[in-house]
């Protein structure tokens, strides 16, 4: 789950502030809504100078034209107008672009420094990792291709946690002094709180500036939570924009579902996550490309097999279908029998391969071969993805 702050100055104060912010004032939907909350901004920051920002779950807004800046009232009212459903396309969205349902309205400030920030875990060294950049406001990831010495890290032992002396490298790293090294201190501390405390498998903000009358300020912030853990934080899933997601995911969640949509031709059926990216690889090895990811799990029912097999076939992009199971928990009769069930339901319009092996796999083979469908049976990996390889460059 992913929620963007445009907004955060509430940060220092901690992240239930930003989303009070977010919740309350600045968030924009309906055009009428624009010059009221305009003016709240302006009279609240005692300014007339503002930003309009798009709301989409998108980097680079800004060279997109999703980010304005709007001297007078009448500016950020046509700047809102213009944006409100407009299709968005930045480096992040493709070529497709996407739709702005919402805009943000904000103080406009004065910038000396925009900066880099960020913790997540680090699987490598088990430990959460924070860092800081004095390239703020760009591709942070160009950054670590280009000039990886421009990123400052420091490791945090969950065991210890985030300590005074990690915040201090992380500001000495950014070469503040004063007043801003002091804020930006209690910035990352706060920071490392509201990561643990939200259960977020990430926290960004990119850019916090360094304001020409040297305040610390968080313009902008991404939140990745686990979705496992949002049973304990209703507040945060009340801030869920399905708008921003992918319906085709959206509607495998609804099901219990791993989807993600790619751009191949061949779908694919697999349970683990680990069979599955073993078998979008051996398609690629055989000269085509897997139209998804999706993990059915260990214990998918019958209905479960089915929606996963609708979820496929509602891709127009796919061209064929391999179903790789491999049943220790998950049994080969209960993929059998959703697979024939999905099919009669749906109908089958491109070549289909089943591969099946593990617990109940001579009763799984069994219901496919009486079903009379049109499956090609395969006997291993290899053969699956070969025989949907030639049977997709076939057509």
């Amino acid at each position: 789950m992913k929620i963007r702050l445009a907004d955060t100055r509430g940060f220092c104060a901690g992240v239930d502030r930003a989303i009070e912010i977010v919740k309350k004032v600045l968030e924009i939907e309906d055009i009428n809504d624009a010059l009221p909350t305009i003016e709240k901004v302006q009279k609240e920051f005692n300014t007339k100078a503002v930003v309009v920002k798009a709301q989409i779950h998108a980097g680079g807004r800004g060279k997109g034209g999703g980010v304005k800046y709007s001297p007078t009232t009448d500016i950020a009212l046509k700047n809102t107008k213009e944006m409100l459903g407009m299709n968005l396309v930045t480096h992040q969205t493709g070529e497709e672009g996407q739709k702005v349902r919402k805009v943000y309205i904000t103080q406009a400030l004065d910038i000396k420094n925009e900066y880099y920030c960020a913790i997540t875990l680090d699987r490598s060294q088990t430990k959460d990792v924070f860092m800081v950049s004095s390239e703020g406001g760009v591709e942070i990831e160009k950054v670590a291709e280009e000039t990886p010495e421009k990123i400052i890290k420091v490791w945090i032992d969950p065991l210890v946690g985030m300590k005074s002396f990690h915040a201090m490298k992380l500001a000495n790293g950014l070469g503040l002094t004063g007043e801003a090294y002091k804020t930006a201190i209690k910035v990352f501390i706060k920071m490392y709180k509201c990561y643990m405390g939200t259960d977020a498998s990430i926290v960004e903000i990119n850019p916090l500036v360094l304001t020409e009358t040297d305040e610390i300020v968080a313009l902008d912030a991404k939140f990745n939570f686990d979705g496992n853990a949002m049973f304990r934080h209703k507040d945060i899933v009340e801030l869920r924009d399905t708008n921003e997601e992918d319906p085709t995911e959206l509607e495998a969640s609804k099901y219990d579902l791993n989807y993600i949509a790619l751009d191949g031709e061949i779908g694919c059926m697999v349970n683990g996550a680990g069979l599955a990216m073993a078998t979008m690889d051996i398609i690629k090895l055989y000269g085509a490309e897997p139209a998804n990811f999706l993990d059915v799990g260990g214990g998918a029912t019958k209905e479960k097999v089915t929606e996963a097999f609708k979820i496929i076939t509602s891709d127009p992009q796919v061209k064929g279908i391999l179903v790789n199971i491999f049943g220790g928990i998950m049994r080969c009769d209960v993929i059998a029998d959703g697979v024939v069930s999905a099919v009669k339901e749906v109908g089958l319009t491109v070549p289909l391969v089943v591969r099946l092996e593990g617990t109940n796999v001579d009763e799984g083979k069994r219901i496919i071969t009486e079903s009379g469908l049109n499956v090609i049976a395969a006997d291993n990996l290899r053969d699956g993805a070969e025989k949907i390889v030639a049977a997709v460059k076939a057509l």
